[in-house]
């Protein structure tokens, strides 16, 4: 029983350490893929064509790409609460 515990517990010492050197070896090689990822999507968002295609406003004009969501009154009173007058009094 012993010997199946000390076996057990030098199997996943074994493990461990395959594990931390394959990291060491492979860490560097999955950053860079991720990051090489990251510059493609960033270039591929920037030549988006709509990106480009923006219609070009005169001096003075405001151009609006997304439309706020609306709020229904009903919801917007229920976040903000009620106002309640108060009246300081002297003691």
């Amino acid at each position: 029983m012993l010997m199946g515990f000390l076996r057990t517990i030098l199997i996943f010492i074994f493990i461990y350490y395959i594990v931390k050197i394959l990291m060491r070896m492979f860490a560097p090689l999955l950053a860079k893929k991720m990051m090489d990822k990251a510059a493609q999507n960033f270039e591929n968002q920037f030549n988006n064509p709509y990106y480009k295609e923006r219609p070009q406003a005169k001096e003075g004009e405001t151009y609006i790409e997304k439309k706020p969501e609306e709020t229904s009154s009903a919801s917007h009173k229920k976040e903000k609460g009620e106002y309640v007058d108060f009246e300081e009094l002297d003691e």
